[in-house]
């Protein structure tokens, strides 16, 4: 274990600017100054030290001028020093000086005050010197004995520090502790006894865990906590115990703190599959949800859930909990509810898919009453998309969702409306059954939406439907009439009956509105709706007078609206676009061909027939896939893995959940590395001088998720002692250097590791740069310096790849404003190929679905999505083309336009590709 990991107890900020004081102007203060002169001098004195120097004529002056003296800043600060100071000779003996501080904290460990005890007791746990301690071992026993609970707790932590790195000063420990844990009444020394315990002497902890196992739940929350670990590892090392202990974990599930009830229903997830275990532990986590107020501590809980919903087995035993689950929809955060209503989407089954629309209709209702907040629109949008999947999944529970969803039209939350339109266009063309209940609600909401966004599709709806009331053998003209003159006066009173409005501008009829306000698509959405209802019409009604009767009045109606675009009436004038289809609606009705009424009214409605199936196929061969990962595959052959039959060297293979989470905790994640583990590290490592350099160094660059930890070589390659010898590093970009590395002194053809850590606050290309500083021992010229080669921050660390809606990455698209075009320049000759490129170098996924990128045609065009941990987005655009006059091998051409909300990561990307491009074309 080198210099740099040793655990560091004390962290002191010292000041950068002050002149370092000389030793006589220190030894004069710690003589002659009173106690507030002592105290400044004694920390100058550490600070010193810390920075390397040695001070040993400092030391008889502190033990006769400090050490005797009774005030606690004092005493704190010596606890520092003698904990800091070099306390052996150059051959590792003890100094003799020490004999006197031994004798000095004797008397600490005796005194009458409980925090000068308590607060030595814990320096006594950081001394690495086993004859220092030898002396205090009988003051320490004794300690365990104080009426103060501060100073029997830190006796039982000394005492455990001790046995753990010099057994043989106090070898009874574990029996001591285990009668001290018996007779003790204090929840934080039970603790500390316990877990001494559990790592002295696992089965005296288990011994008194047996004569109390009934009194578990009136423990403090701290003993229970470490009761549930030692449960854990034992059961962990031992499966045939779980018999034992698994009522005791059942048991600290009601337990009034909450992070012993998650911690005993996470073991008790481990420790057993049983249906009851698993809904125990799924209802307790439900639980901590609803009554924690934290939102970080719910999306973790949440968190657990999913993880227990991927195991087959567990997510039937969960499915009957999806009414409690919908109880966490109560708080107000939407990324909890988010993953909410996807974690119920995910279990809800066909017992309890109407009790699921009840409530999120219950929900609905409760949005439209609540005052608008930010986050208002966008649960409303969840809900809605909950609703909607819930309809596909279940077919019979559509007819419930549609008169909820159809409220939403006239809603003012666009988003929301949009997501409503289009599960309506999805339900009307495969429930035929619901058809007649939609047109009849969409017609009673028409007149109150606020969009124009919107009204084409609810006119292409509602003209869809009256395509449909033809039945083949019994053909009615009323019904039809009826609906089409619903359609026709609306649109006739609305368009424009007179040349100017009379009403004010707040009375208007919408479509009127939006045609006096310049939106003219409306208008061509129209005119195409007209045209294909009077072209069923025609079909429909054999007597001439009626057919050209309703045609001229489409036409009229289409007519009015060119002259009304062209006129200066409306705020702006109607494009040649909306001209053209205007003008081409009415060529079709002046005409009446067999050809355009097959194009306006089969052809369009199977292209949308298609579109839809095909989206359809896409998610079930994405939820297949989802599902096919959950699965367990197991080949017949495979042998049975019985747990009470598997040695125990097999079971500690296993990975443990505690040490795990200890090591996520220290930022030590195992992360599956390349079957090479070796050279995949090796990868990872930058030379940052030459190996003529008189200092060699290169550092392992180890990326955290929010740090960076640089693990620098150091060799030094003269002949000569090298002091002082300090890695100065700086940053470019959004990085920041946590500490400045302490300097070192190197021996001859020495060498050593420094770690530096730098601080990470977004995705953008950072680069670390910096130079070795030192002094020759001995020599008389200034300070040697030696220029680091520069180490580039990969980006790729913290971009994953992630999913959106279309709508969604159209809204980004729209919304960012730092764009990076980069032009295609690669020896690739596939498209495909080099699509797939581009996702392998830069982590992003590829939104456009593979149908749509499947053939040959010379051109592609791709959707990129990706978020970085920091929630960050990136989007990309690929355009790309095989220029085919240029023979098979021209290489691709193109561009990708990247979008992102900082200009850091447009160009962190943008510089990615570029790098990966060039890497393919060598």
């Amino acid at each position: 274990m080198t210099a740099a990991e040793n655990v560091c107890y004390t962290l002191i900020n010292v000041p950068m600017d002050s002149e370092p004081p000389s030793e006589i102007s220190l030894k004069n203060d710690l003589e002659k100054g009173d106690v507030k002169s002592k105290t400044e001098a004694l920390k100058k004195v550490i600070i010193m030290i810390l920075n390397g120097e040695k001070l040993p004529g400092l030391l008889m002056t502190i033990i006769r001028f400090v050490l005797p003296l009774q005030d606690h800043t004092i005493k704190k600060l010596l606890l520092v020093f003698w904990e800091i100071v070099p306390k052996t000779t150059p051959d590792g003996r003890l100094l003799h000086e020490m004999i006197l501080v031994c004798d000095a904290y004797r008397k600490d460990l005796q005194h009458p005050n409980e925090f000068i005890r308590g607060s030595t007791l814990r320096f006594l746990c950081k001394l690495k010197e086993a004859e220092l301690l030898e002396p205090l071992m009988p003051a320490i026993r004794a300690c365990l004995e104080h009426r103060h609970s501060y100073v029997r707790r830190n006796a039982v932590l000394a005492i455990y520090t001790i046995y753990r790195n010099f057994e043989h000063l106090i070898p009874d420990a574990p029996e001591l502790i285990h009668d001290f844990l018996v007779n003790e009444k204090d929840a934080s020394c039970k603790r500390n006894a316990f877990m001494m315990l559990i790592h002295a002497d696992q089965d005296r902890a288990l011994d008194y865990l047996s004569t109390c196992i009934d009194q578990v739940q009136t423990f403090g929350d701290i003993l229970q906590l470490v009761i549930v670990e030692l449960i854990y590892k034992v059961c962990h090392a031992n499966p045939s115990e779980r018999a034992r202990f698994i009522r005791c974990i059942y048991n600290l599930l009601q337990s009034s703190s909450p992070a012993v009830k998650y911690e005993a229903a996470g073991t008790l997830v481990t420790l057993s599959s049983a249906p009851t275990a698993i809904k125990a532990a799924a209802q307790c986590y439900i639980d901590l949800i609803i009554k924690e107020s934290d939102n970080n501590v719910k999306l973790i809980v949440l968190d657990r859930l999913i993880e227990l919903k991927e195991h087959p087995a567990h997510e039937r035993v969960l499915q009957d909990l999806v009414m409690d689950i919908l109880r966490v929809l109560s708080t107000p955060d939407l990324e909890v509810r988010k993953k909410t209503l996807q974690l119920a989407l995910d279990l809800v089954s066909s017992r309890n898919v109407e009790e699921l629309v009840i409530v999120l209709k219950k929900e609905v209702i409760k949005t439209n009453n609540v005052s608008e907040h930010e986050d208002t629109d966008k649960y409303r949008q969840l809900l809605v998309r909950t609703l909607h999947s819930c309809s596909v999944r279940f077919p019979d529970m559509a007819a419930n969702v549609i008169p909820v969803l159809m409220e939403f039209l006239s809603d003012n939350n666009e988003a929301a409306a949009a997501d409503v339109l289009e599960f309506v266009r999805e339900a009307i063309q495969r429930f035929d059954n619901l058809r007649m209940l939609i047109v009849e609600k969409m017609l009673e909401v028409f007149h109150a939406i606020k969009s124009v966004k919107y009204i084409p599709i609810v006119e292409s709806e509602i003209k869809k439907e009256a395509g449909e009331l033809k039945p083949e053998e019994e053909i009615t003209v009323g019904p039809v009439q009826k609906l089409v003159t619903e359609m026709g006066t609306y649109a006739t009173q609305s368009a424009l009956s007179s040349s100017r409005p009379t009403k004010k501008e707040e009375d208007r009829p919408p479509l009127r509105g939006f045609l006096l306000d310049g939106d003219f698509f409306v208008a061509a959405s129209l005119a195409t709706t007209l045209t294909k209802i009077a072209l069923r019409y025609v079909a429909l009604v054999q007597e001439k007078k009626k057919q050209n009767s309703f045609v001229a009045e489409a036409m009229l109606l289409m007519a009015t609206i060119l002259h009304l675009g062209k006129s200066s009436l409306p705020k702006k004038p109607i494009t040649d676009d909306d001209v053209d289809r205007i003008s081409l609606c009415l060529k079709v009705l002046s005409e009446c061909s067999p050809l355009m009424n097959d194009i306006f009214n089969k052809e369009c409605r199977q292209s949308l027939s298609h579109m839809l199936s095909a989206k359809l196929e896409e998610e079930k061969l994405s939820q297949k896939k989802e599902s096919e990962k959950r699965n367990v595959t197991v080949q017949p052959d495979d042998p049975i893995s019985f747990m009470q039959l598997t040695a125990k060297n097999e079971m500690n293979c296993k990975e443990d959940q505690f040490q795990l989470s200890l090591l996520a905790a220290m930022g030590n994640t195992q992360r599956k590395e390349a079957a090479d583990p070796l050279a995949s590290k090796l990868n990872k490592v930058t030379q940052l001088t030459g190996f003529s350099d008189p200092v060699y160094a290169e550092a392992y660059v180890h990326v955290n998720q929010y740090d960076i930890v640089l693990d620098v070589l150091v060799v030094n390659q003269t002949s000569d002692t090298l002091q002082n010898c300090t890695l100065e590093l700086a940053t470019l970009g959004d990085l920041k250097l946590v500490e400045k590395p302490s300097p070192l002194t190197l021996a001859p053809h020495d060498f050593a590791n420094i770690k530096a850590n730098v601080k990470v606050a977004s995705t953008e290309n950072g680069i670390i740069f910096g130079n070795i500083v030192y002094d020759v021992s001995g020599a008389a010229s200034d300070r040697n310096c030696v220029v680091l080669s520069d180490i580039h921050i990969d980006i790729m660390d913290y971009i994953q790849p992630a999913t959106c809606t279309d709508a969604e990455f159209r809204q980004m698209w729209a919304e960012f404003e730092w764009e990076n075009k980069v032009t295609v320049n690669t020896n690739m000759i596939d498209l495909n190929d080099y699509l797939q490129h581009i996702l392998k170098s830069t982590n992003m996924k590829c939104l456009t679905p593979e149908k749509a990128l499947s053939g040959y045609c010379g051109f592609m065009a791709a959707n990129l999505y990706a978020r970085s941990i920091f929630g960050e987005d990136a989007l990309a655009n690929v355009s790309i083309e095989k220029p085919i006059h240029q023979g098979p091998d021209a290489a691709v051409t193109g561009h990708i336009r990247i979008r992102a909300k900082s200009q850091g990561m447009a160009l962190s990307l943008g510089d990615k590709i570029n790098l990966s491009q060039k890497k393919t074309s060598i």
